[in-house]
C-alpha cells in the first residue's frame, strides 16, 4: 500500500511537473510572442516617426530654398528698379543739359536745311521759351529769305529743352524734346541694363 502511495505521489508530482513545464512554455512563448508584437509595433511607429520628421524637414528645406529664391529674385528686382530710376534721373538731366540753346542754334539750322532740300520748307519748330531768339539768330545767319520765310519759330510754355520740328499743317512732326529723348535713351539703357543682369544671374 505504501509502495502504490508512493507510486500515485511520484505520478502526480510528475505529471504536474510536466504539466507546469508545459504551461510555463506556454506562457513563455506567449509573452515572447507579445513582447515582439510591442518590439516590432514600437519599431514601425519610430520608423513612421523618423520619416514624417524626414518629410517635414524636406518640406521646411524646400520651402526655405523657395523663400530663398523668391527673396533673391525680389532683391535683383528692386535693385534693377532702383538702377533704372538713377539711371533715368541721369539721362533726363544730362539730355536737358546737352540741349540748351547753343546745342540747339547748332542743330536745327542744320535739319531745317536738310529738309528744304527734300522740299519741304513749310515747317514749324516749336522750342522753349528761353531758347527761341539765340536759335531765331543763327536761322537768320545761316538760311536764305526765302527759307526763312516758310519756317515758323514758336514757343512752348513749360518745355525745359529740346524741340518739335514737324510740317506746318500737322501732318507729321519729329519730337526731339529732353523728355522724349531722355525717355528713348532709358529704355535703350533700361533693356541693355536688364541682358547685362540677366547674363550676370546666370
Amino acid at each position: 500500500m505504501d509502495i502504490r502511495v508512493q507510486e500515485l505521489l511520484d505520478r502526480i508530482k510528475h505529471d504536474g511537473l510536466e504539466s507546469a513545464e508545459a504551461e510555463a512554455g506556454k506562457i513563455r512563448a506567449e509573452a515572447q510572442a507579445q513582447a515582439k508584437g510591442i518590439v516590432d509595433a514600437a519599431k514601425a511607429e519610430a520608423k513612421a516617426l523618423v520619416d514624417a520628421a524626414k518629410a517635414d524637414a524636406a518640406r521646411a528645406e524646400e520651402a526655405g530654398r523657395a523663400a530663398l529664391a523668391q527673396a533673391s529674385r525680389d532683391l535683383v528686382l528692386a535693385f534693377r528698379a532702383d538702377i533704372d530710376k538713377l539711371l533715368s534721373s541721369i539721362v533726363r538731366t544730362d539730355t536737358e543739359k546737352a540741349m540748351g540753346a547753343d546745342a540747339l542754334a547748332r542743330i536745327i539750322p542744320t535739319i531745317v536745311e536738310q529738309w528744304a532740300k527734300d522740299g519741304r520748307d513749310d515747317l514749324s519748330v516749336l522750342l522753349p521759351e528761353s531758347d527761341l531768339a539765340p536759335v531765331e539768330a543763327q536761322l537768320r545767319s545761316r538760311l536764305s529769305d526765302k527759307l526763312r520765310s516758310g519756317v515758323e519759330l514758336k514757343p512752348v510754355k513749360g518745355a525745359k529743352a529740346g524741340f518739335r520740328i514737324g510740317e506746318k499743317n500737322g501732318a507729321a512732326y519729329y519730337d526731339f524734346s529732353a523728355d522724349a529723348v531722355a525717355d528713348m535713351l532709358s529704355a535703350y539703357l533700361n533693356t541693355r541694363l536688364a541682358a547685362i543682369m540677366s547674363s550676370a544671374l546666370k
